[in-house]
């Protein structure tokens, strides 16, 4: 999206440097990376990159002040999922982004959704350096955020996962981490922070204390998406509603309390149409224009692009307040590729720190196809995974 950027990397573009790009990659991260990265990063105008950032701070701070919203966002936790202990703040928020043309002709950033939950906070930024090695971009170019620099985000990265502990007592919690698609995030993290990569089934409980490797826990970077853990039925080694001797990085309350169950009480020029599936007495007759989305899935399970009468008629009426229907964006295609032009979803990264939400990062995916998801890009080229760079 910075023209003469773009055009000076599509011009000394090659498949063998995109095939070491990849090696590098898989190299450096002491895995195989599991999804697609594409061939290119992206290249960000700072004026477009700060809007977003302002209107993921200003969509927080909506909720944050609005007790309406905790109390109704409180009460969507199932009983299973009532961690004790839940935080005031999130410690980590994702804002995702899409692009609308505006009649002007300029880009603006419209909301496809905000989450509580943790990214590839580590990951990211080996991303974003293999393609700066390998590539050789400008010096003039960093991917960070918020005046950051990479000994300055790790440092920020490690007091929020840390809190202050030895590495050996924080554990990097998920299902089956080591067969995950994010397997390389959780590498990249050990290798900066030193802590241990746990699988749930594997953390026990002792009295009100957890032990993994035979080491007390004391605090938890908890990577565990709830869907999944409903979804395949899956037995830890504790619960996660015991009373017990724990800190939490990422309390698991707020992937309940900041999730798509916030779009339909938003009021920003940024967030499209949305409401609840039961707050709707009668359907719209153009359906073919929203998206409809269950409150709570990742990587895009569920949504429904142009969904029929029908689809929501199969709907039970106890459920419905589980899913919204939101009016569907125009997102254009940006990026110039050689295989034509490409659409980019661009999520800000924050970690809380000294009272606010602190821009630190981006994720980048890029596709031509009807959503950014993996499933929905097979077989194509320049899609994918990347890193958002902007000029210092």
């Amino acid at each position: 999206m910075i023209p003469d950027l773009r055009a000076d990397f599509n011009r000394r573009w090659t498949p063998v440097l995109y095939a070491d790009f990849l090696r590098r990659l898989d190299a450096a991260a002491g895995t195989h990376v599991e999804f697609r990265c594409s061939e290119t990063p992206v290249f960000l105008p700072t004026d477009l990159l700060d809007t977003m950032i302002k209107y993921g701070q200003e969509l927080y701070s909506q909720l944050a002040s609005n007790p309406s919203y905790r109390t109704a966002a409180d009460a969507t936790i199932p009983a299973e999922f009532r961690v004790p202990g839940s935080s005031e703040h999130p410690l980590f928020v994702q804002a995702d982004f899409g692009l609308i043309r505006l009649p002007d002709g300029s880009l603006a950033p419209r909301l496809v959704e905000i989450q509580g939950f943790p990214s590839i906070y580590a990951f990211q930024v080996l991303l974003a350096q293999q393609y700066n090695d390998t590539f050789r971009l400008s010096d003039s170019l960093t991917p960070f955020l918020g005046g950051l620099d990479e000994t300055s985000y790790f440092n920020l990265l490690g007091k929020a996962i840390l809190n202050g502990h030895s590495p050996d007592e924080v554990i990097l919690l998920e299902i089956d981490p080591f067969h995950q698609k994010t397997a390389a995030d959780f590498f990249v993290t050990r290798q900066h922070l030193g802590i241990k990569i746990a699988c749930i089934r594997d953390v026990k409980r002792e009295g009100s204390r957890l032990f993994f490797e035979g080491k007390q826990v004391k605090r938890i970077y908890n990577r565990v998406i709830v869907d999944e853990l409903v979804r395949k039925n899956i037995q830890g080694g504790f619960d996660f509603r015991d009373e017990i001797e724990i800190e939490w990085a990422g309390h698991p309350s707020w992937f309940f309390l900041l999730s798509k169950f916030s779009l339909p009480w938003f009021k920003h020029e940024c967030v499209p149409e949305t409401r609840f599936l039961s707050d709707i007495a009668k359907l719209p007759d153009n359906l073919s224009d929203y998206v409809l989305k269950p409150l709570y899935s990742f990587a895009g399970l569920g949504v429904n692009i142009g969904p029929t009468k029908e689809d929501i008629a199969a709907i039970p009426d106890d459920k419905r307040g589980e899913f919204i229907l939101q009016r569907k964006m125009d997102f254009v295609p940006t990026i110039d590729t050689p295989s034509g032009p490409t659409k980019i979803e661009v999520r800000i990264m924050y970690i809380w720190d000294e009272g606010g939400l602190k821009p630190v990062n981006t994720v980048v995916r890029s596709g031509r196809g009807k959503m950014m998801g993996v499933d929905f890009n097979k077989n194509l080229d320049w899609v994918g995974a990347t890193a958002g760079f902007r000029i210092k």
